[in-house]
């Protein structure tokens, strides 16, 4: 019984990173720039000053979500969209893949 349950595990542990190397969808709005994290709320966008929404959230790579003080003093490639009245909505941290490609559209809703 050990060894089976010791098989199955083994088994799922290889099986994560094919999960994890599923790609991202991100909105048709999405634009790329480079984060520069200040004191909350305050970012830099491409050298910009901007503004986090009050309800604004940063995801790292896995699409978890990030506190902007762990970011603090990096400059790193992202995927954001505004919402309407210009303040930073969603910020999605980029893989080098990802900052090298064209970002990758979820399909629209039908």
């Amino acid at each position: 019984m050990p060894n089976r349950l010791a098989c199955a595990l083994a088994a799922c542990l290889l099986l994560l990173p094919a999960a994890r190397a599923e790609e991202r969808g991100f909105p048709l709005e999405a634009r790329k720039g480079v984060l520069t994290p200040g004191y909350f709320p305050e970012v830099e966008i491409d050298g910009r000053p901007r503004r986090l929404a009050p309800a604004g959230r940063i995801f790292n790579q896995d699409n978890l979500s990030e506190t902007p003080a762990t970011l603090r003093g990096r400059q790193l490639p992202i995927a954001y969209i505004e919402d309407r009245d210009g303040l930073i909505e969603r910020i999605w941290l980029l893989s080098r893949e990802e900052a090298a490609g064209k970002l990758k559209v979820n399909a629209p809703p039908r």
